[in-house]
């Protein structure tokens, strides 16, 4: 039944849920601040594997998730799962018949039926415990002030011109922000976490840790010890840099990447192909080339471009592998988006506890190799060295 005013809380509507913009400004489900002994039993194995503290700081966290197809679907169940708060999700496309042959929450039922509010009903029935709500909007209709209710922003299956609009508004309201996107057997994840402080665990060395500069993004800011079970475990506190996506689509390689032929030769040509799409959709503008021979001759030399900025050998941009891109632009493959729902995911529940690394900001996976590489894309920094003063 929904209220009068349509506002959801708990992913039951309400009439006492404060409103941004006409939506609903959800809050997590009334909960007190230590977790409960039900709660431990219910997450028993992922508490073991992340920590009571990490579970706590997942079951208040609030987070927006743009488009549910495959890749959102994969998402958004395995943030449920892992028993988060509050999660949003919010699509403003109506379910097609295409869109059965690779999303596990809608039915021949829904087609025609906006995306995001068909899927939600399925979705709570995987955690009840976590407040949902669907958001039918346009999401460039959104002030940047509505990404400041969420703890985490991921958008998925957009294209470049979009991902700048909704990576800038988080920008302003200092807000964590992914994007994800999946074609056929290729895929990426990027990473805009603006600052980010983790910890990373290790047996204590003999070698004391410097608090310096590690890269040109990622710096050793803490270090103390602990014993347990008998060992020196050193905590090491981290702080990583990030870059937003409008300036990571044109920066170079880092140096370790170009400082010689072999390794030039490792760098898939995915990275070339991706950042050839987004150009082609703001010249074209459409999201998919045609197939026709002029879309090909544009693709091509926006390709052959692309690999020159990038300083990659001009062999390893075969035209088997740009013939094999282009017939894979915007389909969905549903091991492809398993995969990188599942590692988005888990490095969203990794920044949220504020444990290990983080994905240093593009990760691209190719199922031709099964491989899935992480690039850090950044404008030049001058070197940093010395110590962390």
């Amino acid at each position: 039944m929904m209220a009068e005013n349509g506002q959801y809380v708990n992913g039951t509507p309400s009439s006492n849920a404060p409103v941004v913009d006409g939506t609903a400004v959800l809050q997590p489900s009334i909960q007190p601040h230590a977790i409960s002994a039900d709660e431990i039993a219910l997450y028993d194995r992922q508490i073991r594997l992340w920590g009571v503290k990490a579970q706590e700081k997942l079951r208040s966290a609030n987070i927006l998730v743009i488009g549910m197809r495959a890749l959102g679907n994969e998402i958004s169940k395995n943030l449920v799962l892992a028993g988060i708060g509050s999660l949003t999700i919010l699509d403003d496309q109506l379910v097609t018949k295409d869109d059965l042959g690779s999303q596990f929450f809608i039915s021949e039922l829904h087609v025609g039926l906006n995306r995001a509010a068909a899927a939600v009903s399925q979705v709570r029935t995987l955690n009840p415990r976590v407040s949902l709500h669907a958001d039918t909007d346009n999401i460039l209709q959104k002030p940047p002030e509505f990404y400041a209710m969420f703890d985490m922003i991921i958008a998925t299956d957009l294209d470049l011109a979009p991902l700048k609009v909704i990576n800038s508004a988080c920008r302003f309201v200092n807000k964590p922000f992914y994007a994800a996107g999946s074609h056929g057997f290729y895929g990426f994840i990027f990473a805009d976490l603006i600052s980010h402080n983790y910890i990373i665990e290790r047996e204590k060395s003999n070698i004391p840790t410097q608090l310096k500069a590690e890269t040109v993004t990622r710096t050793v800011v803490a270090s103390h010890t602990k014993t347990e079970n008998g060992k020196q475990i050193e905590m090491v506190s981290k702080r990583e840099l990030y870059t937003p996506i409008n300036l990571a689509n044109t920066s170079p390689l880092q140096p370790e990447q170009t400082s010689s032929w072999r390794r030039k030769l490792q760098v898939p040509p995915l990275l070339t192909c991706l950042r050839a799409l987004w150009d082609f959709q703001n010249l074209a503008g459409r999201l998919t080339p045609t197939g026709s021979r002029e879309d090909l001759e544009i693709f091509t030399t926006l390709a052959t471009e692309k690999h020159k900025e990038l300083q990659l050998p001009t062999e390893t941009l075969r035209s088997e592998f740009l013939r094999s891109f282009l017939q894979n632009v915007g389909s969905e493959i549903a091991p492809v988006t398993a995969f990188l729902g599942g590692q988005l995911a888990q490095d969203v529940i990794n920044v949220l506890g504020q444990r290990e690394q983080p994905i240093q900001n593009f990760l691209l996976f190719d199922s031709d190799d099964s491989k899935g590489p992480v690039y850090a894309l950044h404008p030049i920094f001058p070197p940093l060295d010395g110590p962390i003063v």
